[in-house]
This record gives structure tokens, sequence and C-alpha cells, in this order.
């Protein structure tokens, strides 16, 4: 495990990214980006469509090889020692990746013999499917599963082997808000025992009121880190909202409503 060592305190850092980059023929999807994420942290990664976030998720789990650059999970290169930097991370990706013909809880079991976890897995199994709410589902085939089912059985997915480093890219999305509050509180439960979360998301509500600290990424380039708070200070509106700040950083502002309205209707005047 890496360890960061300042005046104040030990770090130890579960995920580094050192001047990772990536390229899709004359396209560069990521270039340079380099970032740390503690243990017990909450990270939020933003960024407008084809910003460059989820090739960076990929990347950091193993999906895709950086260019150049290097990704560490916790001790282990993700490039030279994969088996070992997967084993220590779960992934929520933005699309559920199931195997349909399977019920739910072959699915788990499955899972609980590929990460070799202890025997018996049944408990553990059914703790999960009761949390996400999937008990009575939990011997249908997938295939039968609603979307928000099939989402809800993923987040079990990613977090069945207990990783310390987490990986969600939307990971709200598909949910009733009954099962996002739940996922909001596993998130706040799996930071105060020390895991850490690397969260990607366009909802600003949960970035500011979930996260320690934010990522702001724009064509491709990592553009600000920092504490909701802190970037929210670098509106030149002088707002402290989040979202300002993004949407003037990645130079993404939306047109004034009113104007648009006003020439939908004419002016607003009666002719």
């Amino acid at each position: 495990m890496h360890m960061l060592i300042n005046s104040h305190k030990v770090v130890l850092l579960l995920l580094c990214l050192e001047g990772v980059s990536k390229k899709f023929g004359a396209v560069t999807a990521v270039e340079d980006v380099s970032l740390q994420l503690e243990s017990g942290e909450i990270f939020g990664f933003l960024g407008p469509n084809g910003a460059g976030k989820t090739t960076t998720v990929r990347m950091s789990v193993g999906l895709l090889r950086p260019d150049t650059g290097r990704v560490l999970v916790g001790e282990y290169d993700m490039t030279h020692q994969p088996r070992q930097a997967k084993a220590q991370l779960g992934y929520v990706p933005d699309r559920s990746m199931l195997y349909p013909k399977m019920t739910g809880r072959e699915h788990l079991q499955f899972l609980s013999l590929a990460y070799q976890l202890p025997a018996p897995h049944g408990p553990r199994i059914d703790r999960w499917l009761d949390i996400m709410s999937l008990s009575d589902a939990a011997d249908s085939r997938i295939e039968t599963y609603s979307h928000g089912m099939a989402r809800r059985l993923t987040w079990i997915s990613a977090l069945i082997h207990d990783p310390p480093l987490l990986f969600l890219d939307e990971p709200t999305e598909g949910l009733d808000p009954a099962s996002a509050r739940t996922a909001k509180d596993l998130l706040v439960h799996l930071r105060e025992r020390g895991r850490s979360v690397f969260l990607c998301t366009h909802i600003m509500e949960l970035a500011q009121s979930l996260c320690d600290r934010v990522g702001i990424i724009a064509d491709g380039r990592l553009l600000a880190v920092g504490s909701p708070e802190g970037l929210g200070q670098m509106s030149a509106r002088g707002s402290e909202s989040l979202e300002d700040v993004f949407l003037e950083l990645t130079d993404s502002q939306p047109p004034e409503i009113s104007s648009v309205v006003d020439a939908l209707s004419g002016g607003g005047e009666d002719e």
C-alpha cells in the first residue's frame, strides 16, 4: 500500500494515476491525467459528455491499457500485476454487465468462487440480496429482471468481495428513490469503514453532498481538483456553487432560459 506522509498524518493511497493518456486513432480521449485517491475518501469525477470520464475509469479498472503513464491500485501496477490489482476493486459500470441465463443467486455464487471467498457463500449472498431488496427475485433468471433490478444486482456484484476501492459510473441511474437512498447510505458506510469510492456522475447535488474531493475533466484534461466547497469558491459569479464552477471551467454554460422562451413566444408580446 502506498503511503503519503505529511506534517499532519500518514495517508494510505488506494489509487494513483500517474500521467495516464489514451488515444483512439487521432482522437485524444485522456491526456496526462494524474490524481490520487486516499483511504476513506469519496472522490467525485465530473465532466460533460465525451470529456474522458469513462475512459479514465476503464483504464483504472484494467479494461483499457494507458498509452502512457501508469495506474496503481494500492501497491499493484494495473498493467504488470492486473490480477492482484483487480482483486482490490469493485466496479459498477454505466451499463450492467450480467449473465442473463443465470439466476441472481447463481451469478453471485459464481462471483464468490471467482474471488475465492471463503465458504459458505450463502449467508453473505443472502445479506446482500436483502440489503438491495432482491431476495424475492434471487432465484429468477436475470433476463427477467427490470432495469432497476439489474442495476441493484450490479451493485452487489461490485461489493460481494468487500473491496477497499469501488468505482461507480453513474451509480444511481435506473434506481428508484428507495434504492438510490440505500446506495448513498452504503457509500457513507463504506467511507466510515475506510473504503474509498471513485464516483463518476452528472448529478451535481450528489457530488456536492457526498464527495470529499471532486475532479473536473473536459476534453480529456483534468482542469481542477479540490473539495466541493473549495471549488465552488472559484466561481466567477461568487455563488460558491459547484455547478456554477463546473459550467464555467468546462465552457458549457446553458443559454439564458428567459431569452429562449421569449424567442419561442415571439418576444412575449401580443401581435
